[in-house]
């Protein structure tokens, strides 16, 4: 498994990939030193599986006729004419866990075949272990591990200290009388000593920010309590095929191995982690997980949840790249005698995270979209038109706009990338839709030019992909999703059929406005979920908001097409058969209140109709519930405000109404 040391009280523990006790190439990731490593990893499916391999190690050898020998008239004397042996390097051997580290030579090792230059070098005052300088503990570099710093001498300066017999190490070596070298003896065959090892790796920076220090985030929600259910449910990650990481997140599975600090210590300090250990994955919900120390068997007292997509959380070998020692947490540090044959048994066999795990994350979170962009968006005061807008700030992929004639005191608006409310720029004209922009802007657009800082249409990557039918026509009758209460499923009109398979539709339910005539309308895509042939709510026992004057218990619609002379869009037009989707009612999750889409909200799926998923609102009424395609950008999972840095809204307790904004798209 590679080596691994450990110290008497266990103390610092580390476990290497490489197969030198220090390596001679440029320290490389797990997955990618496989035939080369100890303990190496396979990678399946771009995750990883622990092996072990057996390892000889570096021995001192004896072999005369392969030596290389030097004569002087000193080492005759000393010697008594028998000619010196010279040593290959060795690691430590300690009991227990061997591990090949940054501090892997013995105090009796000649330093002039080390592979460390010397202004990098240290000794441990307490053991003479040799090694990497910047591995070693304390402001001085004095101690090899925790174990030696917290002997009794180790608080002592270093001009106290009992002069060791390690400590010729750096000490000049006598001048040499050049008349008293008899013979030097060179052995043709010697192999070229190896360069320095590259310096180990920096940490990545805390991810995500430490939530105290963003103002943005006081009073977020916290997960924590309704995990501790033991019936608690989330929506899986790979269910939001827009979530950071759900092409892969299958791969994430509970017994997973992974590296964590150790917070179960007598130095711990939160912030300025400095000893790990690892850890097994018990339970996943979400971005979250519960994990358990390696050794705790069955006692969870220690059991904590992290978000596994933060930095806190590693690969199986991430501490040995970085020279980090792994410390058996406190409460079983005395449980087990042979730590190495313990974590052995482990995690031979056993997935970890691929070692680029957090450069995907990084690269998953990435936004299409930049600051200063100009985009075309659904006007939230006047729904059956666009606006033109401009991105201001961007949080895990939801930007935050402003509309180009917006007052000092206008809040913007709110949508994710992948939203069906933002548009590139030139998509009102050439689709058909009403547009409010500055005449400038109208001018570039029937030119057709275009700014640096417009939005283009490779931006949108799923309009462009999008099917749909051709046979709608002004005046059918279907059932829609009202866009100014999501809850409600209502009797609709298309009114206007635009280019590339866009409709105007116009909610029955509500008075017609004269004063400003389709002003009420809005626009769905054909192939949107949200749009159902008449008929639809029947046949799935869900209640239909009838037209202005008639009454829900009565409704009938093959009536009221009669008395309206009107005609049903014809079920073939719709996608309503459901997808593959993994949503289950009563999961949990995070969802966007369309109604004021700047709020993250805590969630739950309440019922789910082919593709339409209604999201309650936990702590709120039904009336406040959202139906949404399965699909939609606006439904995260568990822990993915946290990620991000977005504050999550908490249920509501008691709460008898929703707020004002609720009855507006804001």
């Amino acid at each position: 498994m590679g080596d691994v040391f450990v110290h008497n009280d266990p103390g610092g523990l580390m476990i290497d990939p490489h197969r030198h006790p220090f390596f001679s190439e440029a320290q490389q990731a797990i997955d990618d030193a496989r035939q080369s490593t100890p303990m190496f990893v396979q990678e399946m499916n771009g995750f990883m599986m622990i092996d072990e391999l057996e390892d000889p190690y570096f021995e001192e050898t004896e072999d005369e006729t392969n030596m290389r020998s030097m004569t002087t008239s000193a080492t005759q004397t000393a010697s008594g004419g028998s000619v010196a042996t010279s040593r290959k390097i060795k690691p430590i051997k300690h009991p227990g866990l061997k591990l090949q580290t940054p501090i892997a030579y013995q105090r009796d090792t000649d330093i002039n075949v080390i592979p460390i230059q010397r202004d990098g070098m240290a000794v441990c005052e307490k053991c003479g272990a040799i090694g990497v300088k910047h591995a070693f503990y304390t402001r001085e570099r004095r101690f090899c591990s925790l174990a030696c710093a917290r002997c009794p001498t180790a608080d002592a300066p270093p001009s106290q200290l009992p002069k060791s017999p390690n400590n010729f190490l750096f000490q000049s070596a006598p001048e040499m009388n050049m008349g008293q070298v008899n013979t030097i003896k060179v052995h043709h065959n010697l192999p070229p000593l190896p360069p320095p090892p590259p310096p180990l790796p920096e940490d990545e920076p805390l991810f995500p920010p430490d939530k105290k220090t963003q103002s943005h985030l006081v009073g977020t929600y916290e997960w924590i309590d309704m995990l501790s259910d033991p019936d608690f449910t989330a929506a899986p990650v790979s269910a939001f095929a827009h979530a950071p990481m759900s092409n892969c997140w299958d791969n994430i599975t509970v017994g997973m191995k992974v590296e964590v600090e150790n917070t179960d210590c007598d130095n711990y300090s939160e912030g300025v982690p400095d000893s790990f250990w690892v850890a097994t994955v018990l339970r996943i919900a979400g971005y979250k997980a519960l994990l358990r120390y390696e050794g705790f068997g069955q006692n969870e007292s220690k059991d904590f949840w992290v978000n596994l997509c933060s930095s806190k959380v590693h690969p199986v070998g991430w501490c040995a790249t970085r020279g980090k020692p792994l410390i058996p947490p406190k409460t079983i540090e005395d449980k087990y005698k042979d730590w190495k044959h313990f974590l052995v048994k482990r995690l031979t066999g056993a997935r970890t995270l691929p070692s680029n795990f957090y450069s995907r994350v990084h690269e998953n979170l990435k936004c299409r979209f930049r600051c200063d962009l100009n985009l075309e968006v659904v006007d939230k005061n006047r729904i059956s038109q666009v606006k033109v807008a401009t991105i201001k700030k961007i949080v895990g992929k939801r930007l935050h706009v402003k509309y180009y004639d917006a007052d000092i005191n206008d809040n913007g608006f709110w949508a994710h990338e992948d939203s069906p409310l933002i548009h590139p720029v030139g998509w009102a004209k050439r689709v058909g839709q009403t547009l409010a922009a500055p005449p400038i802007y109208v001018d570039r657009c029937l030119k057709g030019l275009r700014d640096k800082d417009d939005a283009t249409e490779d931006l949108f990557p799923l309009h462009n992909s999008m099917g749909y039918h051709t046979g709608f026509q002004r005046g059918m009758k279907l059932e829609a999703v009202d866009p100014l209460n999501l809850s409600s499923i209502c009797v609709a009109t298309v009114m206007k059929v635009l280019n590339e398979g866009y409709l105007m539709i116009r909610i029955d339910s509500y008075d017609e406005d004269l004063s400003s005539p389709g002003s009420d309308w809005f626009c769905y895509h054909s192939s949107s979920a949200c749009i159902m042939p008449p008929g639809f709510c029947e046949l799935h026992n869900i209640r239909l908001t009838p037209p202005k004057g008639y009454d829900s218990t009565s409704f009938q619609w093959p009536e009221y097409l009669v008395e309206t002379g009107s005609c049903a869009a014809p079920p073939g037009l719709f996608d309503i058969d459901s997808t593959d989707h993994i949503f289950v009612v009563g999961q949990r999750l995070e969802a966007a209140d369309l109604m004021d889409p700047r709020l993250v909200c805590v969630a739950t799926v309440s019922k789910i109709v082919g593709r339409l998923i209604k999201v309650h609102f936990d702590g709120w009424e039904e009336e406040y519930d959202q139906w949404l395609d399965c699909q939609s950008p606006d439904m995260y999972p568990v822990g993915w405000c946290e990620l991000v840095s977005h504050k999550l809204e908490g249920p509501q307790a008691g709460a008898a109404s929703k707020p004002s904004s609720q009855q507006s798209m804001l």
